[in-house]
């Protein structure tokens, strides 16, 4: 292994288990589906947990469900009174996320609903205190700026995949349309006065977004 890698494993043999049915449905994601690797895995999974309960939100909105994982993570964190809100557009894998979570013993905390998050979210009449976005990357900016209208004062954004494999600084790296719009969400953000940011090197990249009061 190398350096980084057994740097990871310390870090995952000192932080709390997954549980045997979310390493089941990450095995199962990597299985089933093309794009395995997008799931968040333990060590997000462990973090996106411990910020509900640093948060204690009522309302989360997830723009991204992919299979679920996420949200399920989320949910283990979550108040008695709490609630996910989660998008996904891809309706192709509907069925193998919603049998999962609703497996999870946490399907009435997860709303799962199919659809453009830009168009449907605001329509929920939802003021949310907790969001990620974990979406389509080329519209990372139009998802921001709608989760931020309907977020509370002081609430919370976490947007994944900021670092985007490390292209973000490789000007030898092709810069496609995804490429482009994590730059330009990166830049958008970063200059951005409504909110306090920073950027974690966690995996891909988790930017913590707190809109300010």
């Amino acid at each position: 292994m190398t350096e980084t890698e057994l740097i990871h494993q310390y870090i995952l043999d000192h932080s709390d288990a997954e549980g045997e049915y979310l390493h089941r449905l990450w095995r199962a994601t990597n299985i089933h589906t093309i794009h395995g690797r997008m799931v968040s895995g333990h060590l997000q999974g462990r973090i996106l947990k411990m910020f509900v309960r640093m948060i204690q939100p009522r309302n989360i909105l997830e723009i991204g469900t992919f299979s679920g994982y996420s949200a399920i993570c989320m949910a283990e964190g979550l108040n008695e009174d709490g609630k996910i809100y989660t998008f996904d557009v891809n309706d192709e894998i509907e069925d193998f996320t919603r049998s999962w979570i609703e497996g999870s013993g946490f399907g009435d905390k997860i709303e799962m609903i199919i659809g453009d998050a830009k168009e449907y979210a605001p329509k929920l009449g939802v003021t949310f205190d907790m969001a990620f976005i974990d979406g389509n990357k080329r519209t990372y900016i139009e998802d921001y700026e709608m989760t931020l209208s309907i977020l509370r004062p002081g609430g919370f954004i976490l947007a994944d995949n900021t670092l985007w494999d490390g292209h973000v600084v490789d000007p030898s790296y092709n810069h496609d349309r995804q490429t482009q719009g994590i730059e330009s969400f990166n830049d958008y953000v970063a200059q951005d006065a409504r909110v306090e940011k920073v950027m974690l090197p966690l995996r891909d990249g988790l930017t913590i977004i707190r809109k300010k009061d």
